[in-house]
């Protein structure tokens, strides 16, 4: 593991403590640009939908597609980069993306709507797993900060997302400015990419991989079960939210895109803060007493919701967010403890498993809402962290992870 100390090549000092740091922003403000492209499209629903006269199930079915894709390939892409790391793929990432959203903006039907969305699935299955190990390997040990800072940018970027297209996007045409994210996105990941490959010829992979002695193979499988679930309930719950609470806001209250746009970012924004404090804590406190806060500790909050005004209704979205973002790193940080010579097939497995969750719920959500009104999908939806108390079935690890990828 890469101590905070100094090295010298030649005549020229680099500071590990500062090379560290440097590429754990650089990969977080690309995380937050990939997700700024991504969660554009949520954003831009109502449009679609008006411009192609959409029903909520095909409205969902978009969100299916791009998540799907995502789900599908994450896991695999993760699998072979444990074996064989492609460093100077993340590039290729926000090449994906780049279409994907060109598509978009120049879409003649809806099945080309689908195979842009198709693209942007594509994109996202092949950053995640890798810039996942980057910021692994640059953590220097503080796992939990380091995923927080890489799940920061990505919440930030999906914060943004809709502010942007509230405040620049008023014709589907105009999607095709967000190309210009792509591209600067793919100038970073270039960079990234570049130190990533250099550090893989210089490592040294003297250290040994430290397995948790006191759990059983059947134990971990049982974890992994834990956390899955733990998943499910989390994922299904910001499905709800994060691609029906504008027509929720829009239908209950009367408002318009734009003033329901900003409701949206302000739930995200509240995601981004919770992200800060998640892997710190995690660090001190240990992962599973953040995951079983997070999840279960937001169900107040969740059964109130949709049954309060609007400046409740938003004061609750940033709190809802603020909960549940500090889940996810816990939980990425606690499986790859668990798993500590599997980081990418993790990384890639809970990534995948986020979009599949996603991309299946959407769907369902959607068609459920078509059935019973906005107004009951929420309700129905409030309950879901209440599987939040699987949490005490999660293991105290023993040993610390001392796996140095």
């Amino acid at each position: 593991m890469m101590n905070n100390s100094t090295k010298t090549s030649g005549s020229s000092k680099i500071n590990i403590e500062d090379t560290l740091v440097a590429v754990i922003l650089a990969t977080s403000f690309s995380h937050l640009l990939n997700d700024v492209m991504q969660s554009i499209l949520p954003a831009v629903y109502p449009l679609l939908r008006f411009n192609y006269n959409l029903s909520l199930f095909q409205v969902g079915i978009i969100t299916t597609t791009y998540q799907s894709a995502g789900s599908l390939l994450q896991p695999l892409i993760g699998i072979y980069t444990d074996k064989k790391p492609l460093p100077y793929s993340l590039p290729f990432a926000s090449t994906f993306m780049m279409g994907g959203l060109l598509l978009f903006a120049n879409a003649r039907s809806y099945s080309m709507l689908l195979v842009g969305a198709v693209f942007v699935g594509l994109g996202s299955s092949i950053f995640h797993p890798e810039a996942s190990r980057v910021v692994r390997i640059a953590s220097g040990g503080k796992y939990g900060f380091a995923q927080s800072v890489f799940q920061l940018g990505g919440n930030i970027g999906t914060a943004l997302g809709p502010l942007l297209a509230a405040l620049f996007i008023s014709q589907q045409q105009h999607i095709t400015w967000c190309s210009l994210v792509a591209f600067i996105s793919m100038i970073i990941l270039f960079c990234v990419s570049h130190w990533y490959a250099n550090n893989l010829k210089k490592r040294v992979r003297s250290n040994v991989a430290t397995t948790y002695t006191n759990l059983s193979r059947l134990q971990m499988r049982n974890t992994l079960f834990v956390l899955v679930m733990l998943m499910l309930a989390k994922y299904i719950y910001l499905s709800c939210i994060g691609n029906f609470y504008t027509f929720f806001a829009m239908e209950k209250f009367g408002i318009d895109i734009y003033q329901a746009q900003y409701l949206l970012f302000l739930y995200f924004g509240g995601i981004a803060i919770g992200t800060i404090f998640g892997g710190p804590i995690s660090d001190r406190i240990g992962a599973g007493s953040v995951i079983w806060v997070s999840i279960l500790g937001v169900l107040p909050f969740t059964l109130l919701l949709p049954h309060v005004s609007l400046i409740v209704m938003a004061a609750l979205s940033v709190i809802i967010g603020m909960i549940l973002a500090s889940a996810f790193p816990a939980i990425i940080v606690f499986a790859q403890e668990l798993m500590p010579d599997k980081v990418g097939t993790i990384a890639g497995l809970f990534f995948g498993l986020a979009f599949g969750i996603g991309a299946i719920s959407t769907a369902a959500l959607g068609a459920l809402g078509d059935m019973v009104g906005n107004q009951n999908l929420f309700t129905i939806c409030s309950f879901l962290p209440l599987l939040g108390i699987i949490a005490v079935f999660l293991p105290k690890l023993k040993n610390r992870c001392t796996y140095d990828i």
